[in-house]
């Protein structure tokens, strides 16, 4: 099947609402589901004052990452958001498996919030792969901007509800 021709704002904007469901699930994965984790202090993390300024470093590096897959994506004709999510998982986990093997051979970082920074931002990939996916398969990105934006919205519930229930691993130690 033949690749419609899209302009460099489609892919831009395809780019942007990937990037965004990934930012949408970070902040459930580190604010949610891994606090506890980062609770307690650690030589391996910075202070949780230094950390929140950096963020937005931290947030460019999935910009990146969203750049590569639908730069990856498209140049692969891959379609449809099913297999899209599968090709970002694989190449997340392969991103992610690096980094964390590399990691490992040259800090201290705890094992417990290694394992959920790789699983969390292999998902992440397969998220970021998804949209692209539904994006190419659509003819305007308005829908999927709006259910990217709910999405968003859930994980920002979700991650409020477990900080406020309590249902993070707030006594888990490194």
């Amino acid at each position: 099947m033949m690749e419609r021709q899209r302009s460099f704002g489609f892919y831009a904007l395809l780019t942007l609402i990937s990037w965004l469901s990934m930012l949408g699930f970070d902040l459930f994965l580190h604010g949610g589901l891994l606090a506890g984790l980062y609770k307690q202090p650690h030589p391996f993390l910075l202070s949780p004052e230094r950390s929140f300024a950096l963020i937005p470093l931290g947030y460019l590096s999935f910009l990146l990452l969203a750049i590569l897959l639908v730069w990856l994506i498209t140049r692969m004709a891959l379609q449809g958001w099913r297999r899209s999510a599968i090709f970002a998982l694989q190449v997340g986990f392969l991103i992610w498996g690096s980094f964390s093997l590399g990691l490992i051979s040259i800090s201290t970082i705890p094992l417990a919030l290694l394992a959920g920074w790789f699983i969390g931002q292999t998902v992440e990939m397969g998220i970021g792969g998804a949209v692209i996916g539904i994006g190419l398969k659509s003819p305007k990105l308005g829908r999927l901007f709006f259910s990217v934006f709910g999405f968003i919205i859930v994980m920002v519930i979700l991650t409020v509800v477990l900080q406020n229930v309590g249902l993070i691993f707030a006594n888990e130690s490194f």
